[in-house]
């Protein structure tokens, strides 16, 4: 615990401090001083047991961290009452695996890290949550309440960091404030567009009176009345802190507000799509949110009969084979489209801006924030019905509206006969032979006819993970993870985990490009640690290949994109897993020692595959910009 010591001749001395403030704030003080002081101050309890009891109360299973001692009472507390502390290698790990558990399980993910740089390791994966719509409840210490902004150990500007960046943000300033505000926090977390909320402890509203008090002691305080008078105001303050601590209250869940569609709009939506020829509907990651159950939609959409394309959250939504599910030519499906129905689907960059779409199609979009709603509607499109709410629940009624009408099957049996003459085509280009070491598309097709049906794919890299979102098919809902819209690197070793965690009983594979693999190799010690076996495997061209295929080009240098053919299968053997090596050699045993780590898995021990890859023209003409 950071120390008090000498406080009182700071609050004398700084000058931002009048007297006669510290007169009347002492005199509030001072009342409750004289209410609370016999009840309070003989409690062992402390503030991280009222963090635990209202994240129990809100079936909160874990919580990710890496410790610190400004939140050890949160972690300490929370063990006792049954929630099981993971703690990861880096904090935006934490982060990471709280937001896979967000995404899997309909709860808030929740995480806890230490203050100062504990909490700005995390904002590339807060900001990552919030683009990608998780429910995610980070939780920070901070310094003493009277120590903020003198100069304490770890001590900055934290609500300013994170306000840009979270739906809520708030400072615990007294004990009695906690109950109220974490539940005020998960309820906006889940609330309207799903997002990341941030709330930090200073570290005197965590931990027992006793010894709280003990570090307010005023070791040198200035003679006479003034010393008198600082001890006396110091003494208040405390009181205040731990006053009405252990006071019984509330900690169930608040109503969570989710927006829905009206009556009249669905039934516009009806007429249109039962006149529509040639209908298209494109899921996006919104359309996988509670409160409806990821099967029922799945059901709806097979009702409806009309061709999908996935994206995000909602791959594998359909399964691996659904005569509706559309992989490839998307581009010309819309343009012939009459009806497309964007349901969480935003036209960003994803969409090329929505110029992609045919302006003579009718648009009806669906989805929670209405900012993403109507995203550069300004310029290459326009719905024709724009709705904001929620995608699943608008679906499930549109079904219903429809029910006994189907699309005409000869549109997604069109589409999906492009579909197979693409699929065959790649399966030809995985037949070449690549200039040295294996052919990736080779690779990606053979973990993707051994992996399991229960499988559950984490995407994290950039040319070969490219590669993989063509190649690689989800078996069922929820059961692909990746960044989403930000395009973060390093997100693997923290969604495996929580995948893990979420789905003990199913494969968790991981796809790396070596590039992205240096960012969480480390939770491979994680990984073994808290016995979630998981596979990565690893397309290792030692390049950034992503970036060199337009860098050099386009500028004539392959400066910063090469990397080495590192041994990264004996790292993961250091951290306790158990790593192979595959080069051209093994290509006519790749699928036994596919096989081989699967059974590793099955036996409590994590692995990695390195597989040394050469290049392919495959996805020539893709940007990454």
């Amino acid at each position: 615990m950071e120390s008090f010591a000498d406080i009182g001749t700071v609050l004398v001395c700084s000058a931002g401090i009048a007297v006669s403030g510290i007169v009347f704030a002492a005199y509030k003080l001072g009342l409750l001083y004289q209410l609370f002081h016999k009840a309070e101050t003989k409690s062992p309890r402390h503030g991280g047991e009222s963090v635990a009891e209202v994240l129990r109360a809100h079936g909160v299973k874990y919580v990710f961290t890496l410790v610190g001692g400004h939140i050890s009472p949160i972690l300490v507390a929370c063990e006792k009452l049954g929630i099981r502390i993971v703690d990861t290698r880096h904090e935006a790990t934490a982060v990471f695996a709280a937001d896979a558990v967000a995404r899997l399980s309909g709860t808030v993910g929740v995480a806890a890290v230490t203050a100062g740089p504990g909490l700005t390791n995390t904002v590339t994966a807060v900001k990552n949550a919030q683009m990608a719509e998780s429910p995610l409840l980070l939780m920070g210490g901070a310094a003493g309440t009277l120590l903020q902004g003198r100069g304490a150990l770890q001590d900055i500007d934290q609500m300013s960091l994170f306000k840009p960046l979270c739906k809520f943000c708030a400072s615990i300033r007294t004990i009695r404030e906690i109950v109220p505000t974490v539940r005020k926090a998960l309820a906006i977390a889940q609330s309207g567009t799903p997002g990341p909320v941030f709330i930090e402890f200073p570290i005197d509203t965590l931990y027992p009176y006793h010894l709280v008090s003990k570090e307010f002691g005023v070791k040198n305080p200035p003679k006479g009345l003034m010393g008198k008078f600082v001890s006396w105001y110091l003494n208040n303050h405390l009181m205040n802190i731990f006053a009405g601590a252990w006071e019984k209250r509330d900690v169930s869940p608040l109503p969570v507000d989710i927006p829905q569609a009206t009556d009249d709009q669905i039934q516009k939506c009806i007429e249109l799509v039962s006149r529509a020829k040639k209908p298209v509907i494109l899921l996006g990651s919104q359309a996988t949110l509670p409160p409806t159950p990821v099967d029922d939609i799945r059901k709806a959409l097979e009702d409806l009969g009309i061709p999908c394309f996935l994206g995000g959250m909602s791959r594998g939504m359909l399964g691996k084979d659904s005569p509706i599910h559309i992989r490839q030519n998307r581009r010309d499906a819309l343009k012939e489209a009459d009806v497309v129905l964007l349901a969480g689907t935003v036209c960003d960059f994803r969409l090329s801006y929505g110029s992609v779409l045919n302006r003579r199609s009718k648009i009806i979009a669906v989805n929670r924030d209405n900012t993403q709603l109507l995203k550069n509607s300004d310029m290459f499109w326009k719905p024709t019905i724009a709705i904001q709410g929620d995608a699943g629940s608008f679906l499930m009624r549109l079904s219903k509206g429809l029910k006994g009408h189907r699309c005409p099957e000869e549109w997604p049996q069109r589409l999906k006969a492009g579909d197979v003459t693409k699929e065959n085509a790649n399966r030809a280009k995985a037949d070449e032979k690549t200039d040295r070491h294996l052919n990736p598309l080779k690779v990606l097709h053979c973990v993707d006819e051994l992996m399991a049906e229960d499988s559950i794919i984490v995407a994290d890299g950039g040319d070969f993970v490219g590669s993989a979102a063509y190649i690689m098919r989800p078996r069922g809902p929820m059961r692909w993870l990746d960044p989403g819209a930000f395009g973060t690197l390093g997100v693997g070793g923290g969604f495996a985990l929580g995948a893990k965690l979420c789905r003990p009983e199913s494969e968790v594979w991981i796809v790396y490009g070596d590039g992205s693999l240096g960012y969480s190799v480390a939770e491979f010690d994680t990984f073994t640690r808290h016995k979630t076996p998981v596979i990565a495997v690893v397309g290792n061209d030692a390049c950034w290949s992503q970036i060199s295929r337009e860098q050099v080009p386009i500028l004539g240098s392959n400066v910063a994109c090469g990397l080495a053919f590192t041994d990264y299968h004996i790292v993961a053997d250091g951290y306790g897993g158990k790593g192979y090596l595959i080069g051209r050699e093994d290509e006519d045993r790749l699928g036994d020692i596919i096989r081989r780590a699967q059974r590793e898995t099955q036996e409590g021990t994590a692995t990695l595959l390195n597989v040394l890859i050469g290049k392919s023209n495959f996805r020539e003409g893709s940007i990454s910009v």
